[in-house]
Parts: structure tokens; C-alpha cells; sequence
């Protein structure tokens, strides 16, 4: 497979994410080219605010491996990753990091905090931004658009 069918993957956890009244934000995570776990925001569902697509992707992953280091992991996400998220990413020691849109006010990779970038990050995965953009913006608009 390739990224972007991984990130179709991500995508579709997205629409399920939001068919269930969450933000439609979705992850998956690869490992020798194959989907070992997948997760859409659920924060709503679970009453956890951590329970966003990319912790529950880690931890579903971890558990899957029987460890907590998901070194040749790579991750695919519908939205930059927050701060929270950005740190499990790093502690989880992903290989690579793959998102859909950019967050300017939440996100914490190419925007805000660029985590990834302090000092005291101890792992920087390869990061490769706007791999399916077009779809996780609209998709993130429409939801966003049908609330208000």
C-alpha cells in the first residue's frame, strides 16, 4: 500500500469518528506495511479528553506489540497533531509522522509549540505534512459548518 491509501485509512476512521457526533479526526498506525491499529476521535463517547484518534491508535498499537516503543511504526493522521498528541508520538518513539490538514490554532508539530523542535524532545520522528489536505480540511469544514 501506499501513504496516501494509508491515509484513506485515517480518513475513514475520520467519517466514522463523525457519523458517531465526535470531531471527524482519524489515525492509523502501520508496521511493515500493514494497518496494526486504527482510531477516530472518541473524547465524547469515552467523557476522556485524551481519547483523541492518535492516543488511542498508541495505546491500541502498544497493546497489539506488547510494547511500548513503536519504533518502526509509522503514524497517519487526518489533523496535525495537539501538544498531548505530539508527546505520545514521541515517547512512543514513531518512526514517521504523516498529516492530513494543518492546525494553526491546536496543533503542535508545524504550528504552535513544534514540539518536535524543543530541546527537550527526546525523539523527532520524520514528519511529512498535507498528505490528503484537501479531504481532512473538508472534511473538519463540513462538521465544523453543520454546528454552527
Amino acid at each position: 500500500m501506499t501513504a496516501a491509501s494509508f491515509m484513506d485509512l485515517a480518513l475513514k476512521a475520520a467519517e466514522t469518528a463523525q457519523n458517531a457526533g465526535e470531531v471527524p479526526i482519524g489515525c492509523v498506525i502501520v508496521l511493515n506495511n500493514a494497518v496494526i491499529a486504527s482510531a477516530g476521535n472518541r473524547t465524547l463517547t469515552d467523557r476522556d479528553p485524551t481519547a483523541h484518534a492518535e492516543i488511542l491508535a498508541i495505546r491500541q498499537a502498544a497493546a497489539s506489540l506488547g510494547s511500548e516503543r513503536l519504533v518502526d511504526c509509522d503514524l497517519y493522521v487526518t489533523l496535525e497533531p495537539c501538544t498531548m498528541c505530539a508527546g505520545a508520538i514521541s515517547f512512543a518513539r514513531i518512526r514517521r509522522l504523516y498529516f492530513g490538514a494543518a492546525d494553526p490554532k491546536g496543533g503542535a508539530v508545524e504550528s504552535g509549540v513544534r514540539f518536535f523542535a524543543q530541546p527537550t524532545c527526546h525523539h523527532v520522528p520524520e514528519v511529512y505534512s498535507a498528505l490528503g489536505e484537501t479531504r481532512s480540511a473538508q472534511l473538519l469544514r463540513s462538521f465544523f459548518q453543520a454546528r454552527r
